[in-house]
């Protein structure tokens, strides 16, 4: 055989292994909420981009509502062994498990990689007469019945206005925090002046910021994120730094080398083009980590929303 010939039949080798060994990982990817929301996105855009790189196929999502992602996270653990199924989760979910006393924590899952998150954001009405993050804090030291709206009770949300008021010396357990279902809700209230202040991705807001009819005074990125014109808390003097993340956990008793695997089908996924275009197109900051750095990750940000929670009164 010449080399031309070789060079053919290795590539026509190397060309039939690589969908080949797609194949062999079909996935199942949970999505534990409802179609449409932030958790059901992101599990159809791995879906996407796992089965237009060949990375895997076929790949399947499906719903599991329900009280902040532990009815699936209870399908998940129900599911040990199963090296094909995924689900996607973030940091609603690790305050939801504590909120609503989920028998079942992140500690009976496997993890295996975090891969997005969006920073949040704290606006005002354009009108407002607070024109700084700390002209908000001193009025809300002078009067603890300010109001900040949000979503649900314990999210992500909540969570930022106690870590605030912490950091601006307000008691934490009397703040007036008004969760809303719906980010329409929230932002709905917020341009009606019927609450001082209002939180959220920087997502929900951004049209509005642009348009001036709301005012954003801080975000809780650690760092000032480029396109986004809005100063940090940090930069401010307020210590706060919380991102509302999106990660991939798998279900408890699977073997080294099906995580390893699933670890790597991840891998391959940020590293691709088609996933990169889809963070910029989605607006999603990338925030990827995976293996055993996720693990020491996960552990960490359980203790804190502990603590976060039991300052706001949500846990004992």
């Amino acid at each position: 055989m010449n080399v031309k010939a070789a060079a053919l039949a290795l590539s026509a080798l190397l060309g039939a292994a690589t969908p080949a060994a797609a194949q062999n990982l079909n996935l199942r990817v949970m999505a534990p909420a409802s179609p449409g929301g932030g958790w059901d996105q992101t599990s159809r855009a791995i879906q996407t981009v796992m089965q237009d790189e060949g990375i895997a196929k076929p790949v399947q999502v499906f719903n599991v509502p329900g009280a902040g992602g532990t009815i699936g996270l209870a399908q998940l653990y129900n599911s040990k062994g199963d090296g094909n199924l995924l689900m996607t989760m973030g940091l609603v979910m690790v305050g939801a498990i504590q909120t609503n006393s989920s028998k079942v924590d992140l500690s009976r899952v496997t993890p295996i990689a975090r891969l997005t998150g969006e920073y949040e954001v704290i606006v005002v009405p354009a009108s407002s007469p607070y024109k700084t993050l700390g002209d908000l804090a001193t009025a809300w030291k002078a009067n603890n019945a300010l109001a900040f709206a949000g979503g649900s009770a314990g999210g992500t949300d909540h969570m930022l206005v106690g870590l605030f008021a912490k950091a601006a010396g307000v008691d934490t357990k009397k703040m007036n925090y008004v969760p809303f279902s719906g980010g329409g809700e929230t932002l709905a209230a917020v341009l009606g002046n019927q609450v001082a202040a209002a939180v959220a991705g920087y997502g929900e807001f951004e049209a509005q910021i642009k348009a001036g009819k709301l005012r954003a005074l801080g975000i809780s990125a650690p760092r000032a994120q480029a396109g986004i014109p809005v100063p940090t808390m940090k930069s401010q003097g307020f210590n706060v730094d919380l991102a509302n993340w999106r990660g991939i956990v798998a279900p408890p008793g699977i073997s080294g080398s099906q995580k390893a695997t699933l670890v790597s089908a991840m891998d391959k996924l940020h590293a691709s083009k088609a996933w990169k275009d889809t963070l910029k197109t989605r607006n999603w900051t990338d925030l990827y980590m995976s293996g055993s750095r996720f693990d020491v990750f996960l552990k960490l940000e359980a203790v804190r929303t502990r603590e976060i929670l039991k300052d706001i009164g949500l846990v004992k």
